[in-house]
């Protein structure tokens, strides 16, 4: 289904679209990254705090590392403020990258097995289906991050894979 190198670009990915997010947050009032604007989490920053806490429930499974600090209730709430959020989201990105660097082919082929908060259910899949499953919801949801940020009329992040540069840092 998918390779290390699939991971690894996609950790990648992530990490250029939230730096491009810092920037773009940064430059935005802190009332305009609050404002509800009647998406599903309501606001630029719940939204993006959804994305974050997914790759931290996420990344709890794949690494065994800490969990969400919040309910999954709550997860648009993961930070209170865009300053906290870029630096979660930045710690968070290094997890990513890290975990994605240590992975192989044998350790993507096995099946992840965890408890399902939303189901109240273990479950089991493989482990390559969750890591698809987890690099898709980011992008879904920075999508409607995206749009509700060129509703404040500002521009947006470029969010096209094939646009990240071909360096990190570049």
């Amino acid at each position: 289904m998918i390779d290390p190198d699939y991971c690894r670009t996609m950790a990648r990915y992530n990490a250029w679209q939230n730096s491009q997010w810092t920037e773009f947050l940064l430059a935005l009032p802190e009332e305009e990254a609050r404002r509800d604007r009647g998406a599903f989490f309501g606001s630029i920053l719940a939204t993006l705090n959804h994305v974050l806490w997914g790759d931290c429930l996420w990344m709890s499974r794949f690494d065994g590392g800490a969990a969400p600090s919040v309910p999954g209730t709550r997860s648009h709430e993961t930070t209170q403020s865009v300053a906290d959020w870029i630096e979660a989201r930045s710690q968070m990105d290094r997890r990513i990258t890290t975990w994605a660097d240590s992975l192989d082919r044998e350790s993507l082929a096995q099946d992840l097995t965890w408890w399902s908060g939303m189901s109240g259910q273990e479950m089991s899949k493989p482990l390559a289906l969750c890591v698809t499953h987890f690099f898709n919801h980011q992008t879904h949801h920075r999508g409607q991050a995206h749009a509700m940020l060129t509703a404040t009329g500002s521009k947006a992040p470029v969010s096209d894979l094939v646009f990240m540069p071909d360096k990190e840092g570049a």
